[in-house]
């Protein structure tokens, strides 16, 4: 890879596969208080070269409900529509549109989780869809929180919220299935620091129950100034069980906390399906 592979700053990097085709959908960066209102998507067949479409959903034109505070997109298809799960505010909202590059529209005019719906912060949303299609949703800062969604994949049941809040976990919950295996992964630290890192617990099925921390997957490299690296998303290469994992790092050199970049890098498994840690390329 040749990172970073998005100019300026961007973060909290989701990487999806719609056919041959690859999308990104970053947290638009480089602002005090993480205070942007845009995000914007880009598309590449080769993870290399990548198209930047623009912006396709802004909280000051798009969102009567919130204004600021534009982080942690994350994108999944159903039956030709797109959904863009995201944050604004402190809350979760999900915006559709008919192609992956928008433009999205608010689907419910409100949150589709409030601020104060559960205990801690209410952010980084992540769909996750079974080889059945049932879709789940997960997030949360301080306490990791996952529901089945409902078909619509706009609306769940309250009652079937359940929280899972592994040892060390910060925040940015993921999950992938590989054969029978379902991995949550997640960021630990704070995002400010250099020692934000990746880590992860297994299960058999989608909600848990999920097996102790197995380790850290993602961590940085100061040798080679590599500091932050966190906030990730893996997706699989089409037809094959070639992995990749995408995730947003300090700014090389002179990044903080609020001057992130996004990388992308391979991601392999033992023959007994542990994650290998991730070397970062530079």
């Amino acid at each position: 890879m040749n990172n970073p592979v998005l100019p300026g700053f961007t973060a909290d990097p989701h990487l999806v596969v719609y056919g041959d085709t690859y999308w990104l959908y970053p947290t638009t960066d480089g602002f005090d208080g993480w205070s942007g209102t845009r995000f914007r998507a880009y598309s590449s067949t080769d993870l290399t070269r990548w198209t930047d479409h623009g912006v396709i959903l802004d909280l000051a034109t798009d969102i009567t409900w919130a204004d600021a505070h534009a982080w942690a997109p994350a994108a999944v298809e159903r039956d030709g529509r797109y959904y863009l799960y995201f944050c604004a505010d402190r809350a979760i909202g999900v915006a559709v549109a008919d192609s992956p590059a928008g433009p999205f529209r608010d689907a419910l005019g409100k949150p589709l989780i409030a601020a104060d719906a559960y205990p801690d912060q209410m952010i980084d949303p992540m769909v996750f869809t079974d080889d059945d299609g049932r879709a789940y949703l997960y997030w949360g800062q301080g306490a990791a929180y996952q529901v089945p969604l409902h078909d619509d994949l706009v609306s769940f049941d309250p009652a079937e919220v359940n929280v899972h809040t592994p040892e060390g976990y910060n925040e940015a919950p993921f999950v992938i299935r590989r054969g029978d295996v379902y991995y949550l992964m997640w960021s630990e630290n704070d995002t400010r620091s250099a020692d934000y890192r990746v880590a992860y617990a297994t299960s058999d099925g989608p909600l848990g129950p999920w097996s102790p921390r197995r380790g850290v997957i993602l961590a940085k490299d100061e040798s080679r100034g590599i500091l932050g690296t966190g906030h990730h998303s893996v997706v699989r290469e089409p037809g094959t069980d070639d992995w990749h994992i995408a995730y947003h790092r300090f700014a090389v050199p002179g990044g903080d906390g609020t001057h992130r970049e996004t990388a992308i890098d391979r991601l392999h498994f033992t023959d007994d399906g542990a994650i290998v840690p991730v070397v970062p390329a530079r």
